[in-house]
């Protein structure tokens, strides 16, 4: 524009050119591409301040700000969406960017046969490692199940062997003569009555020494002790251990008899202190000792 003659707005926003007089001398061509139209905006917003739409100057003078710099962009050389449109062909932004794959080829089938194949040996291949680990689980199983039965039946075997008695009463019977002399003799026993048949017991654990016959007994059991002691039965029915045997207190040894010099049936039980050869001794007192009351 020539700086002779300064342009100036009028109230309708046209460019008027100011002469000397202080008139307008000639009006611009038409704004064909909208961008003068928000700088006259402003323009007019500046010179008729009342002109403004009351509450919303600053979106007025923001949407002409924004006019403005769409200027900016057009005169700094940027391309409008009408140039490119006109003289470009359309540019993907993702091929730009290298976002976009390759086309692959097409699978053959056999390519896919041998795929499925693959995937079968694998299924195979899991199905026979997890056989083989449900069966090492179960013989795990099997071996902790088995662990655990012997562990209880250790437990139980313990259990009773710590209720199980020390000491017992030879027979349940009873008590008809004692430790003494009786009719000028010594009688080294005690005896317990009871019925033919009446089970007869080990008084305390033993190895039996002598099972049979025995002179004035008829039938007798020897049975040694883990102290050495020696405890006697006599004149019973029918002896149920051999010599030799292994035998605990409370084990039933024979059955209660009439044999040999005996006046009912009865139990002759003695007790030789330290071995079988050893002196006869009261068997109350020694039994006594043991906890075994009578």
């Amino acid at each position: 524009m020539d700086q002779r003659h300064p342009a100036r707005l009028d109230d309708e926003g046209a460019v008027r050119p100011i002469g000397t007089d202080g008139g307008s001398v000639a009006t611009p061509p038409s704004d064909r591409s909208g961008v003068l139209a928000p700088v006259l905006a402003v323009c007019r917003a500046v010179r008729h301040p009342r002109r403004l739409v009351a509450g919303r100057p600053a979106l007025f003078v923001a949407a002409a700000v924004i006019g403005v710099t769409g200027l900016g962009l057009t005169a700094a050389g940027a391309p409008s969406p009408v140039a490119r449109a006109a003289g470009e062909e359309p540019v993907s932004v993702a091929e730009e960017l290298g976002m976009v794959a390759d086309e692959q080829p097409a699978l053959t089938g056999a390519a896919a046969a041998a795929r499925l194949q693959e995937l079968a040996a694998t299924r195979a291949q899991r199905e026979d490692a997890e056989a083989a680990a449900a069966q090492v689980q179960a013989e795990a199983d099997r071996v902790a199940s088995e662990a655990a039965a012997a562990a209880a039946a250790a437990a139980a075997a313990a259990a009773e062997e710590a209720a199980r008695p020390t000491a017992v009463l030879p027979v349940q019977g009873r008590l008809t003569s004692q430790f003494g002399s009786r009719w000028g003799t010594l009688h080294a026993g005690i005896d317990f009555a009871a019925p033919l048949g009446t089970p007869e017991y080990a008084v305390m654990d033993g190895v039996v020494l002598r099972a049979g016959a025995a002179s004035g007994f008829g039938l007798a059991v020897y049975i040694q002790h883990a102290d050495g002691d020696v405890s006697v039965y006599g004149h019973m029915q029918e002896i149920l251990v051999q010599e030799g045997q292994t035998v605990r207190a409370g084990d039933t040894i024979a059955l209660l008899g009439n044999e040999g010099q005996s006046t009912g049936p009865h139990l002759h039980f003695e007790v030789h202190d330290g071995g079988l050869d050893g002196p006869r001794i009261d068997p109350l007192p020694w039994l006594r000792e043991r906890g075994v009351a009578i």
